[in-house]
């Protein structure tokens, strides 16, 4: 089974993706103001690769955003072309 939980101490924070309890990847970010962050790492393992988690952790800091009412700054070249790649998501755009 495949989670994924935030971490959040109101500075910096992060999407954590785990399978079957192990620790598959992270995408850490980092507080810009009250209203926006910024991607700056999102990473998997290699033993995970090929499962689109990269994606789905990419996709949780979206769906974050959205129900907050905050904005993304993607600085991590992963998160960037997701953005880049899918217009859907780019409402939360900074």
């Amino acid at each position: 089974m495949t989670t994924i939980k935030q971490e959040d101490n109101g500075k910096k924070g992060r999407f954590v993706i785990s399978e079957d309890e192990e620790l598959a990847g992270e995408m850490t970010y980092t507080w810009a103001g009250k209203d926006k962050f910024i991607i700056d790492h999102t990473g998997v393992d290699d033993k995970f690769s090929g499962k689109g988690f990269a994606k789905d952790l990419v996709m949780a800091g979206v769906d974050f955003a959205r129900k907050n009412e905050v904005k993304i700054i993607p600085l991590c070249p992963y998160a960037k072309g997701r953005f880049d790649r899918d217009e859907t998501i780019r409402d939360v755009l900074a």
